[in-house]
């Protein structure tokens, strides 16, 4: 997908109205919800660089800070992966888009429904307490992103799937029920296993999945989730009801994972089509404060 074509995406949505736009909303009122409606999404594309930066940020491409020797000068192999490719996913906006039912508007509905988007209604803890002090029952809408189904499929024949969702348990576990019903994902990870850092809180470390990330990726719709492993991360497109004719999952992301699954090391190949060490530079965030 060209850039054109997302920026159109994004004016779209503005005019449509998206899960961000609804959720930030639900956030307030209805916080087991997460989502991050400051930051703007980014394509599966590489990332631009500004035009007034492109010197500085061509500079510290080749930092040691940025990628380490043992990471810049690995990459694809001669020899197939001894190991399979483990796939971390996110939740909300990456596989699906949720709404509290009282507030999602029925245009938004019956248009992600006439499109062929799959939706279901899901009872659901709140971190809010009743006056008895019991945690109060939410009801959500939950729409799944376009080919989640064949998407899981295909993606568990070469790789082992891991949920890890900055959404809390009590919402994303029941929610997750309802996708997960053959039992493809061997971990879930919820809010607490977060961590907070100087720049970002609900922040996604790696480092508890394994101590070798050189076969490890995370797809997620926001790019600070994996600011502590730049190199490591996918950052995709947000999925919106409000936006049905979405062909992320079968189109632009399971072709990039089956080119991972054939790599030794998926951080240079990352890094050559993101540059997410340097985008998040460019974000405020410097060089030594990246765990690449």
């Amino acid at each position: 997908m060209n850039w054109l074509r997302f920026i159109t995406k994004l004016f779209l949505q503005v005019l449509i109205g998206t899960p961000q736009f609804f959720l930030s909303y639900i956030c307030f009122a209805f916080p087991l919800l997460s989502s991050s409606s400051s930051f703007k999404p980014l394509p599966i594309v590489e990332i631009p660089l500004r035009e007034t930066t492109s010197k500085k940020i061509t500079d510290t491409a080749h930092d040691s800070t940025c990628v380490p020797d043992d990471v810049s000068n690995s990459g694809a192999s001669d020899d197939s992966p001894t190991e399979k490719l483990t796939v971390v996913l996110d939740l909300d906006e990456t596989l699906v888009c949720a709404y509290e039912t009282s507030s999602l508007p029925p245009i938004i509905r019956t248009r992600a429904v006439e499109a062929g988007v799959k939706c279901f209604e899901l009872e659901c803890f709140s971190s809010e307490k009743d006056v008895e002090g019991k945690p109060e029952i939410n009801h959500v809408t939950v729409f799944e992103r376009p080919g989640l189904k064949e998407f899981l499929k295909q993606i568990g024949e070469f790789a082992d799937l891991i949920l890890f969702t900055a959404g809390i348990e009590g919402y994303a576990s029941p929610l997750f029920d309802r996708i997960d019903v053959e039992n493809q994902f061997s971990q879930r990870l919820f809010r607490p296993s977060t961590v907070s850092t100087e720049y970002r809180e609900l922040v996604k470390d790696l480092s508890c999945l394994s101590k070798d990330l050189s076969r490890v990726v995370i797809v997620d719709n926001n790019p600070f989730s994996f600011l502590l492993q730049t190199l490591n991360g996918i950052p995709c497109v947000p999925f919106s009801a409000g936006l049905p004719y979405d062909d992320q999952l079968l189109d632009v992301l399971l072709p990039l994972l089956k080119n991972l699954s054939l790599q030794k090391d998926v951080r240079p190949v990352l890094h050559k089509r993101f540059h997410m060490p340097e985008w998040f530079q460019m974000h405020g965030i410097p060089a030594s404060a990246l765990t690449v």
